[in-house]
């Protein structure tokens, strides 16, 4: 399964990481690989807790286009 993720600095200096389509899944690194590791691993965890939860694996998400 593939998942988008978003990366952006954190105010402590760390790269936070955070998968929209799991809401609350978020986690930081102080790299931004460390990040994406880490990240990794919470969606493993997040997923296993939807499942067990009987709850939908993912929310639905949808990009828009803007013209800026």
């Amino acid at each position: 399964m593939k998942l988008s993720v978003v990366l952006y600095p954190g105010e402590d200096g760390y790269i936070v990481a955070k998968c929209p389509v799991l809401p609350g899944c978020i986690s930081q690194g102080k790299t931004r690989e460390e990040a994406l590791a880490n990240i990794k691993e919470a969606i493993i965890g997040c997923i296993e807790v939807r499942k067990e939860m009987g709850w939908p694996l993912t929310e639905e998400t949808a990009e828009v286009e803007v013209a800026i």
